[in-house]
């Protein structure tokens, strides 16, 4: 597949690579690409992509960027797949198509500070098409918390369209973002995260997950007390 399958909004680009796509994206960060590279691995069995952020804000606040390109997953997947297929996340990153773990998202910034603006932010996702154990989907059912997005009826979504989706998505929602503030984007993804109101563990800390905060923040009351976690806390480690 060439790079030029895959057609991106003005301001994004894209690179395609093979091996691991969101490794690339945190290597092209560092060496300093511009904002809005799109990186993606197709293969057979998985998608991959990571898109790379220059941000103007602190990182408490660019750290939006996750719920931003999640939101922005569903939408595509909304669009290309069923009506009955159920996306959402947990709050950790992990994708969930119809209640099963179906890959997930991860981010890392240049700094683990989060009142200095980063130099970068990369943010990316690995999605299954298959069960990496058993393509041929003969044993489904074996892991009903784990599936693949083949495996929920989603066969007719193809890997370059949902990328492509991915991208238009996601820009509209970094502009609903830049220009009316979090609000929206929270109200949005608020009502995709998985296990709101369920016992849930981060951590050292064991609670309710009780909701979020404004800036996406996780409140989860144990049986003193009630705690906020910041977004912040699922970004790998900066380099």
């Amino acid at each position: 597949m060439s790079i030029a399958t895959l057609s991106f909004p003005p301001l994004l680009s894209g690179a395609q690579v093979t091996g691991n796509a969101y490794a690339h994206a945190l290597g092209r960060a560092a060496a300093g690409c511009d904002a809005g590279l799109i990186v993606y691995a197709l293969t057979a069995n998985q998608i991959e992509a990571a898109i790379v952020f220059a941000p103007e804000v602190p990182l408490s606040q660019a750290i939006a960027m996750l719920p931003v390109c999640q939101v922005g997953l569903q939408n595509a997947l909304g669009a290309l797949a069923p009506p009955e297929v159920a996306v959402q996340f947990d709050w950790s990153g992990t994708i969930r198509i119809n209640g099963g773990a179906c890959g997930g998202f991860r981010a890392q910034a240049a700094t683990d500070d989060v009142d200095t603006v980063p130099d970068w932010l990369v943010v990316g996702f690995t999605l299954p098409l298959y069960p990496a154990d058993d393509p041929q989907m003969t044993r489904m059912g074996d892991q009903p918390d784990e599936t693949a997005l083949y495996a929920e009826g989603c066969v007719e979504v193809a890997p370059p369209e949902l990328v492509e989706g991915w991208a238009r998505h996601s820009l509209h929602w970094i502009n609903e973002w830049d220009s009316s503030g979090p609000k929206g984007l929270h109200d949005h993804w608020r009502g995709l995260v998985h296990g709101i109101d369920a016992p849930v563990t981060h951590q050292n800390l064991a609670g309710t997950f009780l909701g979020l905060d404004e800036d996406f923040g996780m409140l989860l009351r144990d049986d003193t007390t009630t705690h906020l976690i910041p977004l912040t806390s699922v970004l790998e480690p900066a380099p």
